[in-house]
Order: structure tokens, then C-alpha cells, then sequence
């Protein structure tokens, strides 16, 4: 049994939940935590202190004592009943899920690479925020279970800024809740049958949080296929719709949503500025597979989604004239970042590994994982450290290659040779 199942009878509501952490979060615990902790003789005594907590969802050493166990054990059985691994990573070598959880699999790791150094509070604090992460990433699965799924994202976002604030490791993880429920669903799973219901959840949020839903999977979904459509399918469209009918129909939600953002903000004459992050995004993710959103013949992984995917394709076309231009801004070249040079499997990984070279070095990056899937702004020392993680992570994965299709292959690439290639593919499909 995974190490995080307790207590799946727990029946805290979603605010006795929250309560729980924002306690933990806003009281300065954290620091008594990693104090705590510190005091191991050595930098790996110190991680397996810290371990006993990560394992039990229980940290004893601070007054009061910190108790999530029941509602994260509750909250993880109920999610993966319903198809999802928020907490665990999947083994491919071994084909199971790993018995712990995400931020005890890269504690081992530092250990390996660090154990014999002398404690390092900073890196500890990150590793501690790495976890806490993970459960507000549990908790986005379980907005809808009581209360009000608008209300209680906001909730959960408020959390979020108290996760990121002074008080923690100074390594942020995400923009916004709407991206933890991104990061805390795209992992590999055996069964994809959470991913319909999980869609339809979403449909009932208000259209502030739908949009930032959409915003981060455009742009994610566009990065995954691409790296799928290389790596994983040979280049080979037929074969890469038929291996990801859970995939394209949250990819036609997010497109049709941030393509209503954008005729809104036309019939209301927003500024181009106002809705440049929008048109990013809609490039970002026709970039998978646009012949699939605009052409005459729909794949058949987007039948369940056929109304909204004519509505896209209508509004789409409507606006032509105006966007095809502006995708011109955000041709990747070699001066500038663009997520379209970026591509990876899962959306967690590239969390994984920004947190692994801050947890290296005890030094944080200034940024989210919403800044990789952006090149705004377009000017800026900004771009140049996304380029920086974006290789430095890429490095992690060409140092631990998974195999795919017989070859050893990093799952995280930055090429803007081929983020180049992937734009005017993407152009030419949509002159056809």
C-alpha cells in the first residue's frame, strides 16, 4: 500500500482542510520545521528527519503539531478512485506506481548527491514547500467536493500565495490553483478515465477561473503533443490522435475558451496588448495538431467535444484576418524564449526538475512554471532566465533519459530549431 494511504474514512470538508494548512502556512511553521530538522549531523541525517513527516503527513516537532494525514489520505484514495496520481509518480521501468510520494522520491535522490554535506537549511525549506505544493495540488482535484468549486479555488489560490510567500524556501511553483490542478494531473496513467469527468467539473467553474484553466492547458498541451508527435509517435499524426483521445478534448476546451477571451475582447476593443497572451495561447496549442481544429475532417478523439470544436473552428475563422498576423510575433528565434521551442511528457516533470537543481544548489529560480509556457514578455532579462531553466532542465533529462520507441530519450527539450520547425508547420496548416 502506498505510504500516504492512512485514513480514507477521513470526512473533513474542504474548509477544515484548508484551515489545516493555511495554519501551517501562516504561523511560521515551516521555519520551526526546517530548524528542526537542521539539527541531523549531516545533510542526509537531516532529509531523513524530514522524511518522517513527508511520509506521514505529520510533523510532531512544532507546538502544536502539524496533522494532515487524515484529509490527505482521504483525498488521495478518493482521487485515485476517481483516475488520478496526484502524490505518486509512475515507475515506466516498473510498470506500478512508486510507493512514495513525489517530494520523498526526490529526497532520496538529494540524498544520493548530497547526504555527506552539512544541512542545508535552504534547500530543506524548498523541499518542505515541494510537499506542501503537492497537497494544494491534491486539494484542486477536490474543489468540487463541498462548498462552492469557484469559492473554494479561490481559497486554494490564496493558500498558493501563502506557499510562495516569505515565510517558505523562496522557490515558486505556480501562477495561479488553476495551474496546481494542471501540474497535479498530468502525470502517466494506466486508465485515463478521470480526464472526461475532470472536464466536465471544469465546465462549471466561472469563466475567470475557465480561462485561466485554458490559458495553462493551451500552452501545456501544445508543449506534450509536440514532444509526443517527436518522440514518442514518429512524427505521425494518425497514430498520435488515436493514442490521446483523453488529451484532445481538454485541448478543444481550451482552445474554444481562449478563443471566446479573444472575440470578447475584439467586440469590446481591447488593445492588442490586452489580448496578446491570448493569441499566444491559441498558437500554442493549434502548434500540436492545428489541422485537427481547423480542417475540414476532425479527428475522431474529438467527437465528444464536436459542438465546441465547430464553435472554436467558426469564431476561428471569423477572426482570421487579425490572428494569423499577430501569431508572427511569436515565431521563435534564436535572441529570444519561446515556449514553442519547449517540449516535454508531463507537465509535473518540469516542476520536478526546476525544484531538483534548486534543491542541488539551495538556490530557488525567480519562476513559475507558468513562465515556461510564455514568452511574454517579449523583451527582458526575464526571457533569458527561462531559457536558462529551460535548458538546465533539459540537462536533468538528458542525464536520465527514458526509452521510448527502443532509444534513450530526455523527456524535456528546449530546441528552437525545432520550435522554428513546429511554427511553420503550424502556419502552413492553417493556409490549407
Amino acid at each position: 500500500m502506498p505510504r500516504s494511504v492512512q485514513n480514507p474514512r477521513d470526512t473533513s470538508t474542504f474548509d477544515e482542510a484548508c484551515a489545516r494548512i493555511e495554519r501551517a502556512l501562516d504561523s511560521g511553521l515551516r521555519q520551526n520545521i526546517v530548524a528542526d530538522v537542521a539539527q541531523g549531523a549531516t545533510f542526509g541525517q537531516a532529509l531523513l528527519r524530514l522524511r518522517e513527516g513527508l511520509r506521514s503527513n505529520i510533523f510532531k516537532a512544532v507546538v502544536p503539531s502539524i496533522n494532515l494525514a487524515s484529509f490527505v489520505s482521504s483525498y488521495d484514495s478518493r482521487t485515485r478512485q476517481e483516475g488520478f496520481h496526484v502524490l505518486h509518480d509512475w515507475d515506466g521501468k516498473a510498470d506500478k506506481v512508486n510507493p512514495d510520494i513525489i517530494p520523498v522520491d526526490v529526497l532520496h535522490y538529494l540524498i544520493d548527491r548530497r547526504g555527506d554535506e552539512t544541512p542545508d537549511s535552504r534547500a530543506l525549506a524548498i523541499l518542505l514547500d515541494y510537499y506542501f505544493m503537492h497537497v494544494l495540488a491534491l486539494l484542486s482535484v477536490r474543489v468540487w467536493d463541498d462548498g462552492d468549486a469557484d469559492d473554494n479555488l479561490d481559497r486554494l489560490d490564496a493558500l498558493l500565495r501563502a506557499l510562495q510567500g516569505p515565510d517558505g524556501g523562496g522557490q515558486p511553483f505556480a501562477a495561479d490553483a488553476e495551474t496546481l490542478l494542471l501540474i497535479g494531473t498530468s502525470h502517466f496513467e494506466l486508465e485515463e478515465r478521470g480526464y472526461a469527468t475532470l472536464l466536465e467539473k471544469v465546465r462549471t467553474l466561472n469563466r475567470a477561473h475557465r480561462l485561466k484553466i485554458a490559458i495553462g492547458h493551451a500552452s501545456s498541451m501544445g508543449s506534450h503533443l509536440r514532444f509526443g508527435f517527436d518522440a514518442t509517435y514518429a512524427r505521425d499524426t494518425v497514430t498520435m490522435r488515436g493514442d490521446n483521445v483523453a488529451d484532445y478534448p481538454w485541448l478543444c476546451f481550451a482552445l474554444a475558451t481562449v478563443m471566446e477571451a479573444y472575440a470578447r475582447g475584439r467586440e469590446e476593443r481591447a488593445s492588442s496588448e490586452e489580448t496578446r497572451p491570448l493569441v499566444e495561447a491559441l498558437l500554442n496549442g493549434l502548434s500540436a495538431d492545428a489541422r485537427a481544429f481547423v480542417g475540414d475532417h476532425p479527428p475522431a478523439s474529438l467527437s465528444s467535444t464536436a459542438v465546441e470544436r465547430s464553435q472554436f473552428r467558426d469564431s476561428f475563422q471569423a477572426h482570421r484576418r487579425d490572428l494569423v498576423p499577430a501569431f508572427e510575433q511569436f515565431r521563435p528565434s534564436e535572441d529570444a524564449y519561446s515556449p514553442l521551442a519547449f517540449f516535454f511528457n508531463f507537465s509535473h516533470n518540469v516542476v520536478k526538475g526546476t525544484v531538483v537543481d534548486a534543491l542541488m544548489w539551495g538556490e530557488p529560480w525567480p519562476l513559475t512554471f507558468n513562465d515556461l509556457l510564455t514568452g511574454l514578455p517579449l523583451a527582458g532579462a526575464k526571457g533569458e532566465a527561462k531559457e536558462k531553466l529551460a535548458r538546465t532542465v533539459m540537462a536533468y533529462a538528458l542525464s536520465h533519459p527514458d526509452r521510448i520507441r527502443g532509444r534513450p530519450t530526455p523527456v524535456i527539450v528546449y530546441d528552437p530549431v525545432a520550435g522554428r520547425r513546429a511554427f511553420a508547420t503550424t502556419m502552413r496548416r492553417l493556409d490549407e
